[in-house]
């Protein structure tokens, strides 16, 4: 038995090298005794609302295809194939929000994110997200990644040319590390915590009872406590019932309260646990409990969390989708893929204001592309970059356009 027991141990430890989860797959239980998978991950409310937000907030995002020329000039590549792959819809059931919500929640919660890539011509016209619980990844002979996967009764097969694989933290080449198989414990603790507050409340926030009686029952006594008793005082709909207290016995709470358990705080501490995981400033989710809804310290906390947690995530996939899916000749073509931030400025006008004022007071932005972001058509003269002059060498003080000489003062 010991021989067996190293052997397994060799093998879960090799697993472990090559595939993050080959030593704990999803479904396995966790310290608590809970069973986590992701229909019971997702059934926490903390999991959910960071996936979601996470998914949400990076699917809104337009993915955009660029074109580089010679000179450096950078323009949206609305001709291009890519660009209604990526921008507009990927396959024909779904939109590009939906695809990448489905893509990124695989991320987050599995590591990674699949989709078969379909060509027309050697062009790419189609990505089909697979789920990434019945994706298989390894090696072939010779030595090109291979993927496979059963759905609908059918198994398939396709090699890495065929895949965009997009691998979440950890960066193995056969997949990321699986957020619910390292998080399993934490996840497992939290739903037991839900679960002994649910059965708190369906008993009517009333304690587990001990029935004491100063002598053996009969068969007939023994039985009448068990079944009638039971059946007579559990349950929240039997919360008032007054209790009729006979023969010598003594009724005892023997259920630890849940004042003495914290439950309230364990479940708040389990909110900061998941939010660790997923890198999610907890009052992003709701969780406000040690920090106030307003004011400047949100604010960094926001903007932390699209340098520190969205950057890497948006990198990833635009990595990914540049290395798989343009070709030599789009590369040389000065062909990128990249994910347009400005976007997170929809929803603050004061910011988007702002942001625009900037980017025309420098002359970085002219007010026709203002426009254009802004869905307003453009206008006469809105096609040549300003710049403001106060910030001038005193020398130059007076200057008119026309670059006269400053007017020197009379004595």
């Amino acid at each position: 038995m010991n021989l067996w027991r190293k052997m397994a141990g060799f093998v879960r430890k090799a697993l472990s090298l090559t595939d993050p989860t080959g030593w704990a797959p999803q479904g396995a239980a966790s310290h608590a005794g809970e069973v986590v998978t992701e229909t019971s991950a997702l059934a926490l409310s903390a999991v959910w609302a960071c996936t979601n937000l996470l998914a949400g907030t990076i699917a809104s995002l337009p993915l955009m295809v660029y074109r580089t020329n010679a000179n450096g000039d950078r323009e949206v590549a609305k001709d291009h194939p890519l660009y209604r792959v990526l921008h507009d819809s990927p396959n024909a059931d779904q939109t590009a929000v939906d695809f990448w919500e489905y893509a990124v929640s695989g991320m987050e919660l599995w590591g990674n994110a699949y989709a078969p890539i379909s060509r027309a011509g050697g062009r790419v016209v189609a990505l089909t997200p697979i789920k990434p619980s019945i994706m298989t990844v390894d090696r072939s002979a010779s030595g090109e990644l291979r993927y496979r996967w059963s759905e609908d009764g059918k198994t398939h097969e396709v090699m890495q040319r065929d895949m965009l694989h997009i691998r979440g933290f950890g960066g193995s080449p056969l997949g990321g590390h699986s957020t619910l198989a390292f998080g399993r414990h934490t996840f497992g603790l939290a739903t037991a915590i839900d679960r002994a507050a649910g059965k708190m409340f369906e008993n009517g926030m009333r304690p587990s009872m001990a029935l004491t009686f100063d002598k053996f029952l009969t068969d007939e006594q023994r039985k009448i406590a068990e079944t009638s008793l039971t059946e007579k005082y559990i349950g929240a709909v039997n919360t008032g019932r007054p209790f009729i207290n006979e023969g010598g016995s003594k009724l005892e709470a023997i259920t630890i309260k849940p004042e003495d358990a914290q439950m309230l705080q364990s479940r708040g501490f389990s909110v900061e646990e998941i939010c660790r995981f997923f890198g999610v400033p907890p009052f992003m989710v709701g969780h406000t409990e040690k920090s106030t809804s307003w004011g400047t310290g949100l604010e960094q906390q926001t903007l932390g969390f699209q340098k520190f947690t969205l950057r890497r995530r948006l990198k990833r996939i635009e990595q990914a989708i540049e290395k798989q899916l343009l070709t030599p000749q789009d590369r040389a073509a000065g062909i990128t893929v990249e994910f347009n931030l400005e976007g997170l400025l929809r929803g603050d006008s004061a910011a988007r204001a702002q942001f625009y004022g900037v980017m025309l007071d420098k002359g970085v932005m002219v007010i026709n592309e203002v426009r254009a972001l802004e869905n307003l058509p453009p206008v006469e003269g809105g096609d040549v970059p300003r710049m403001q002059m106060q910030n001038v060498p005193i020398t130059q003080a007076g200057t008119g356009q026309s670059g006269s000489k400053p007017v020197e003062a009379k004595p």
